[in-house]
C-alpha cells in the first residue's frame, strides 16, 4: 500500500491521524498528565485560564483543552508555558507514574489492549489547591503551625 493510500479513507477522503490518542480515542495519559501539571502550577499561582491565555496569545478555551489533555502541547508552546508559569520544562513531567510514561504515543499501535485509565493526582484537585493557597495567606507563623497541627490531628482521627 502506498503512503498516500494509507493517508486516505473511504472514497479518497483524507483520514485524520490519531494524534497520539489511545486506541479508544481518549487523550493520551501523558498529555493528560502534562495538562494537569499546567493546571496545578497555574492554580498555585492564582492565575486564571483567561490570564494564562492572554500571556500565551490563546483563548481560555484553548487553555482548558490543554489542561484536560484534549489538545496536545507542542514543544514551542511547552517552552512558553514554562516561561509564563516560571517553572523548568521538566516540571510538566515530574511525578509521572511509570505506567503513564509507558504510554508514549510511539508505543501505541492501536492493535493492543486499551491502556489503564489515568487517575488524577490528588495534589492537583481544586480543593487541595485552595487549601494550600488559604494556608499560605495566614500571615502569623504560629497560627499557620497550629492549623497544620489541626489538619494532621484530623487526618489521624479519620484512620
Amino acid at each position: 500500500m502506498s503512503a498516500e493510500a494509507r493517508k486516505t479513507g473511504p472514497k479518497g477522503t483524507r483520514r485524520r491521524a490519531n494524534r497520539g490518542r489511545t486506541a479508544s480515542g481518549q487523550p493520551n495519559p501523558i498529555d493528560v498528565h502534562v495538562g494537569a501539571r499546567v493546571r496545578l502550577r497555574r492554580t498555585l499561582l492564582g492565575m486564571s485560564q483567561e490570564k494564562l491565555g492572554e500571556a500565551l496569545g490563546l483563548t481560555f478555551q484553548q487553555v482548558q483543552k490543554y489542561e484536560r489533555g484534549a489538545n496536545r502541547i507542542g514543544s514551542s508552546r511547552l517552552f512558553d508555558l514554562a516561561r509564563v508559569l516560571d517553572v523548568p520544562i521538566s516540571f510538566f513531567f515530574d511525578d509521572m507514574p511509570d505506567e503513564v510514561s509507558a504510554l508514549s504515543p510511539r508505543l501505541i499501535s492501536g492493535l493492543g489492549e486499551d491502556p489503564a485509565p489515568f487517575e488524577a493526582d490528588p495534589m492537583s484537585k481544586r480543593e487541595t489547591l485552595e487549601l494550600v493557597r488559604a494556608y499560605y495567606r495566614i500571615s502569623d507563623p504560629n497560627v499557620r503551625r497550629r492549623v497544620l497541627d489541626l489538619a494532621r490531628a484530623l487526618g489521624l482521627a479519620g484512620e
